[in-house]
């Protein structure tokens, strides 16, 4: 594609006018993609946050129930 509209530019004599049109279809489509990879890495990003704070409260709370076993 890009190739074709370099060539249709060329010959018509509006090299700058393709460029920018090749310039701001490759804009949108890295902005669709992007938005299609963050919507799918958001929910991951969760869920690995959901588990280090699982982690850390376990961590926190399980000596604490093992004194108190020992303190009865």
């Amino acid at each position: 594609m890009v190739t074709q509209m370099l060539a249709v530019g060329e010959e018509t004599g509006s090299m700058d006018q393709m460029l920018h049109k090749l310039a701001d279809f490759y804009d949108d489509e890295i902005a669709a993609k992007l938005k299609a990879i963050t919507s799918i890495i958001e929910p991951l990003m969760m869920i690995m946050v959901g588990v280090i704070v699982g982690v850390v409260v376990v961590s926190m709370y399980l000596p604490m129930f093992k004194i108190f076993e020992l303190v009865q």
